[in-house]
């Protein structure tokens, strides 16, 4: 079991989300970053779309009742355990007792932890996922909250080969919307070649955006249709939506363009002020790109023994943490070879 100290800013417990329930009128929901919830989950030996804690700008304090294994990904953040620094994106074992302290993230806009065996909460179609539009799924994390986990028996820790870095500029991929007929013949144009900045009012629902105005040519209204995320939406002011998992499930505003599968994850990451443009492709790119993304995650996790596991923490907090570079000095008297 852990117990919520304090909850952090907004912390909820997702997975996968709810797929198939969108003509019942039902968000998916689900993991903003769905590609950093499979990584802490793979890093604990659980199945990919396990329930974990999505951690929002800032994360929680939580004391540990029983041994674990647990593994923090997403954004970055300096964590303690017990005072202690800890490292991201491996495996690490935590004893029953200490307490796991998440700060604020330093890049990116979620974090998220994985506990061995996963989360145990009740499931509301097919899906543990806290949803913050429909009101479905267990509530956001309060603190005094108590947590259940499964039983787990990985044996050997893991650690991610590459861990992501999140920027302040990015560029994401998109296909055409379909729309086009409400929009002058320069307007995808003009949405490509322009700079997005991502607003402080954006939410799980959606990435709202400042910069070039969309404007359309169709001065009527169009009929409420079925939405999917990634789609970015143009609404009456001109400045773009980019819908998120939590979005809902139909929209009546014009769609210029959708960024791809492959990219999703990204639109988890981007945290109020980040610079963004657009970069448009085809079908055939669109299907490659999610055909690399596939192979990357499944050779993502290097299983790895506990020295091998302890020194490559060290070296990532003596980079996080400049103080522990001598530290990391004075245990570097045994040679380790890193090899990928």
């Amino acid at each position: 079991m852990i117990t919520v100290i304090e909850p952090g800013r907004f912390t909820s417990i997702q997975d996968e989300g709810r797929g198939g329930f969108a003509h019942l009128g039902v968000p998916r929901a689900g993991a903003a970053d769905s590609l950093s919830l499979r990584h802490a989950n793979l890093l604990v030996g659980n199945p990919q779309g396990a329930a974990a804690l999505e951690m929002t700008l800032h994360g929680p304090t939580l004391r540990f009742a029983v041994d674990a294994l647990i593994a923090l990904t997403g954004g970055r953040m300096q964590v303690y355990l017990d005072d202690v620094p800890l490292p991201m994106y491996q495996s690490v074992s935590v004893c029953a007792g200490q307490v796991l302290a998440c700060g604020p993230l330093l890049t990116g806009m979620r974090g998220y932890l994985a506990v061995g065996g996963g989360i145990s909460t009740a499931q509301l179609l097919a899906s543990a996922a806290t949803d913050t539009l429909a009101g479905l799924g267990p509530p956001v994390l309060r603190a005094g909250d108590c947590l259940t986990l499964r039983p787990h028996s990985l044996l050997q820790g893991r650690y991610l080969r590459s861990p992501p870095e999140f920027s302040e500029q990015v560029t994401l991929r998109v296909i055409t919307g379909p729309h086009q007929e409400w929009f002058p013949a320069t307007a995808l144009g003009s949405f490509l070649d322009g700079c997005y900045r991502v607003r402080a009012d954006s939410d799980r629902s959606g990435i709202r955006l400042a910069g070039a105005t969309v404007v359309e040519r169709n001065p009527g209204e169009l009929p409420s249709q079925g939405m999917l995320t990634g789609a970015v939406q143009v609404p009456g002011d001109g400045q773009p939506i980019v819908l998120l998992p939590n979005h809902g499930t139909t929209g009546g505003y014009p769609v210029i363009a959708v960024v791809i599968s492959a990219d999703l994850p990204q639109l988890g990451q981007l945290r109020p002020g980040v610079l963004l443009r657009f970069q448009a492709v085809n079908r055939e790119q669109a299907l490659q790109a999610l055909r690399y993304a596939a192979e990357n995650l499944r050779t993502a996790s290097v299983c790895a023994d506990p020295g091998l596991l302890e020194a490559r923490g060290l070296m990532l907090l003596a980079k996080a943490h400049p103080a522990l570079r001598e530290a990391c000095l004075q245990l570097g008297r045994r040679r380790v070879r890193l090899r990928r």
